[in-house]
């Protein structure tokens, strides 16, 4: 397409700079951003000597933090209401696993409070999410 030709053919060239910086920009947001996403709940897990379970499939992760509150994977759930939640959520999955983290200052009775919530919701595995032992002796 020049200016002044006598040539009527198009261009069927494509452009595709605009493009190429376009994905640049969105490439460096997302490997800016991607660290800033953290899933699940702050807990301060406590360490433990196990060899961790590998799984296929995604689990049910029941947390307590801190201030006690008791979350459904993200959401924040009344320990009165636990089993009843569970129960609902339960029937839509293949199997009756649940993973718990709770952090490590909550203390022992509170644990084992929503450890009966969860077993008298029909739970048949509750597995317990731990950091790996960083004060192995040899």
């Amino acid at each position: 397409m020049e200016l002044g030709s006598d040539n009527d053919e198009l261009m069927s060239d494509i452009n595709v700079t605009p493009f190429v910086d376009v994905m640049l920009v969105l490439l460096i947001i997302f490997m800016v951003a991607a660290p800033m996403m953290v899933q699940g709940v702050n807990v301060d897990l406590p360490q433990a000597s196990t060899k961790p379970l590998r799984t296929d499939q995604e689990n049910l992760v029941i947390s307590i933090d801190i201030e006690r509150k008791v979350y459904i994977n993200n959401q924040v759930v009344n320990v009165e209401y636990l089993a009843e939640q569970l129960i609902k959520i339960m029937g839509n999955l293949d199997t009756k696993n649940v993973y718990l983290r709770a952090d490590k200052r909550v203390p022992y009775g509170i644990v084992i409070n929503v450890v009966s919530k969860i077993k008298n919701a029909g739970v048949e595995s509750i597995g317990m999410i731990t950091l790996p032992d960083t004060d192995k002796e040899s």
